[in-house]
C-alpha cells in the first residue's frame, strides 16, 4: 500500500503480504539454516537416517540428503532453492549432497553475523565469490592424478561414497561391481573419457542378500517370453531387435470390406497368416534366434516363432531396446524386410528366470558390452532401496573420477587446508571483504566440526588437533578420523573422493547463500481457496488439474 496525498492506493492484491529489509533477510536465512541443521546430523559415516513418510504413508528410511529433501515437501521458497541446489548436485556429480547444504546453512550463518555488523551483502557475496576463485585454485593444486587403470583408487573413491550407507558392511564387494560396471561402459569422446552412469541399469528385486547382488555382462529385460511353446534358454543367441510390430497393420484410413462368401473370408484369414509367415520367415533366414520387439507381436507371429525355436519378448521399453543395442552391438531395425545378418547383435547366453516371483529375461556374457545390468538383491524392501541409492553414488562416483582424472583426500582434510590458505589470503585482500573470506574460510571448517560431533567427539578438541597438525609443513591431507577422534593421514586411511564432488559442492554452495543473500523483498501472493483447503501453495493442484485436462 502507498499513500499519494493522504489517500491510500493498493498496489498488491488482497491477501498479499510483503516482507522487506531486515526482516526479510533474516526469514530467509532462518529457513535455508532450519534445512541445513535438519541433513547436518547425516554427515559421514557415523550419521545418523532419518525416516520420512509421505500423504499415502509410504515409509523411506535414507541419510542420502538428495532423497531426504525430495520427500520433505519443502513450503518455504528459500528453503526450496536448497533442495534444488541439492538435486543440481546429485544430478551433477551424484555425491555430496549434504555437505553442499551444510555449506550453504554455514555461509549464511557466517553472513548474517557480518550482517548484524552492518557489513552490505553485496560486500559479503563479494568476499564469497573472491573465496570461491582461490579455493578451486588451491583444490587442483591439492588433487592428485586418477586414471582407468588405477582399480585399488577407484574402489576406495566407491566405498569412502558408500561409508555412511545402510549397506557399509557390503561395501568392498558392491564397490567392486561399481568399477567394473563404469569400467565397462566408459568411452572416448573428442580426446576425453566420458562415463555415463545412465548405461548401467540398476534392477532390484527383493529376496536373497546384498552379497547376492551381481553384475551383469549384458541386459535385464524385465518381460517374460511371449510363448509357452518358445525355448527360455538359448545358447549363443543372434539378437534381432525391432522397433516394428510383428503384426498386420491396420490402415490409415478407415476402410470397409463387404464379404460376401465364407471363401473370401478364409482367403482373407490365410493372407494375414502368409504377411505374418513371412515376417517370421525373414527373421529365421537372417540367422536370429531371439527377438526383442519394441511393438506387439501378434498370436499367429508367435506360433510361428515357437515353431522356428525362437525367443521372443514384445513391448520392450525403448530405453532397455538402446541399451541392448549398446551391448549386444545389434541394431534396432524398423522395418522386418531391411534386417540383415549384419543388424544381429551377440550374446552366449539369453535366457527366462524367475527371481522373487517375476519372470526376467537376462542377456549375458556380450563381447565387449558398452552397457551393462547391476541385479540388486537383499532381504528387506526398504533396504533393497537402500543398496540401489549406494550404488547410484558410487558409480556416479566412479564415473567423475575417472572423467576429470583427479582425487582428494575427505574426512575434512581438504576444508581444514583450504581454510588455513584463505585465511592467509584474506589478509592480503584486506578492507570489509577480507571479513567476508574469513567467514567463508570459518564455514567450511563445519565440514570436519560436523563429522567430529556426529562421531559423538569434542568438536572443539578435534578442530584445535586438526589446525595443529596443518601448521606442520607437508600435513595437507590430515583430517578427523570419525572412529577415534584423533587427526589421521586420510590418503593412508583410503578416504578419498572425486575432485568434481567437492568443487562442484563449493560452487553450488556459494552460488545459492548468493542468491538467498540478495532478496532483500519477499511479496507472497495470497492463497487461492484450494491451497487453503488443503494447507498448500494452490500451484501443485493447478499443475495436477492441467495434466488431467491433456490426459
Amino acid at each position: 500500500m502507498a499513500a499519494v496525498s493522504g489517500i491510500p492506493v493498493l498496489i498488491l492484491k488482497e491477501g498479499a503480504t510483503r516482507t522487506y529489509g531486515r526482516e526479510a533477510q533474516r526469514a530467509n536465512i532462518a529457513a535455508a539454516r532450519a534445512i541445513a541443521e535438519t541433513l547436518k546430523t547425516t554427515l559421514g559415516p557415523r550419521g545418523m537416517d532419518k525416516m520420512l513418510v509421505d500423504s499415502l504413508g509410504d515409509v523411506t528410511i535414507t541419510n542420502d540428503g538428495a532423497t531426504i529433501l525430495d520427500e520433505m515437501d519443502v513450503q518455504h521458497p528459500a528453503a526450496k532453492m536448497l533442495v534444488e541446489i541439492a538435486k543440481a548436485q546429485d544430478e551433477e556429480v551424484g555425491d555430496g549432497t549434504t555437505t553442499v547444504v551444510v555449506l550453504t546453512g554455514e555461509l549464511l550463518k557466517r553472513a548474517e553475523e557480518l550482517m548484524a555488523k552492518n557489513i552490505h551483502p553485496t560486500v559479503i557475496i563479494d568476499g564469497y565469490g573472491k573465496a570461491l576463485e582461490f579455493c578451486q585454485k588451491e583444490l587442483e593444486k591439492l588433487s592428485l592424478p586418477v586414471s582407468l587403470q588405477d582399480e585399488e583408487l577407484l574402489k576406495l573413491i566407491a566405498k569412502t561414497s558408500m561409508h555412511a550407507k545402510v549397506v557399509s558392511a557390503a561395501r568392498d564387494y558392491l564397490a567392486e561391481l561399481a568399477v567394473k560396471a563404469v569400467k565397462q561402459i566408459v568411452e572416448e569422446r573428442n580426446g576425453k573419457l566420458v562415463a555415463d552412469v545412465d548405461q548401467v541399469q540398476l534392477i532390484k528385486k527383493q529376496g536373497g542378500s546384498v552379497m547376492d547382488t551381481k553384475l551383469i555382462q549384458g541386459i535385464i529385460v524385465d518381460k517374460e517370453v511371449v510363448h509357452t511353446g518358445m525355448p527360455k534358454r538359448i545358447e549363443n543367441a543372434k539378437i534381432a531387435l525391432l522397433d516394428c510390430p510383428l503384426e498386420v497393420e491396420k490402415t490409415e484410413i478407415d476402410a470397409e470390406i463387404r464379404i460376401s462368401d465364407p471363401a473370401q473370408m478364409k482367403a482373407f484369414i490365410e493372407e494375414e497368416e502368409k504377411i505374418l509367415k513371412g515376417m517370421v520367415e525373414k527373421i529365421k533366414s537372417v540367422g536370429a534366434n531371439v527377438v526383442f520387439c519394441q511393438k506387439g507381436i501378434d498370436d499367429v507371429a508367435q506360433h510361428y516363432l515357437a515353431k522356428a525355436g525362437i525367443l521372443a519378448a514384445r513391448r520392450v521399453k525403448k530405453s532397455d531396446m538402446e541399451k541392448l543395442a549398446r551391448a549386444t552391438g545389434a541394431r534396432i531395425a524398423t522395418n522386418v524386410e531391411d534386417l540383415t545378418p549384419n543388424d544381429l547383435g551377440y550374446a552366449e547366453l539369453v535366457e527366462e528366470r524367475k527371481i522373487a516371483d517375476e519372470k526376467l529375461i537376462f542377456v549375458e556374457n556380450c563381447k565387449n558390452p558398452r552397457s551393462v545390468a547391476i541385479l540388486i538383491r537383499g532381504g528387506l524392501e526398504k533396504f533393497v532401496d537402500e543398496a540401489e541409492r549406494a550404488l547410484k553414488d558410487a558409480l556416479s562416483t566412479v564415473a567423475r573420477a575417472i572423467e576429470w582424472g583427479r582425487y582428494i583426500p575427505g574426512g575434512g582434510a581438504i576444508e581444514v587446508e583450504l581454510a588455513k590458505r584463505l585465511r592467509e589470503y584474506a589478509a592480503k585482500v584486506g578492507g570489509k571483504e577480507q571479513l567476508a573470506i574469513e567467514a567463508f574460510a570459518s564455514a567450511l571448517e563445519a565440514i570436519p566440526r560436523t563429522l567430529a560431533e556426529n562421531g559423538g567427539h569434542d568438536p572443539i578438541d578435534v578442530m584445535m588437533a586438526l589446525r595443529a597438525e596443518h601448521e606442520k609443513e607437508g600435513n595437507y591431507y590430515v583430517g578427523v578420523d570419525v572412529y577415534t577422534g584423533k587427526p589421521a593421514d586420510m590418503l593412508k586411511m583410503g578416504v578419498i573422493e572425486p575432485l568434481a564432488v567437492k568443487a562442484t559442492a563449493l560452487k553450488a554452495a556459494t552460488e545459492a547463500a548468493a542468491m538467498i543473500l540478495r532478496i532483500d523483498d519477499v511479496i507472497a501472493a495470497a492463497r487461492s481457496e484450494a491451497a487453503k483447503e488443503k494447507g498448500g501453495t494452490g500451484t501443485k493442484e493447478k499443475e495436477e488439474g492441467e495434466e488431467k485436462e491433456k490426459d
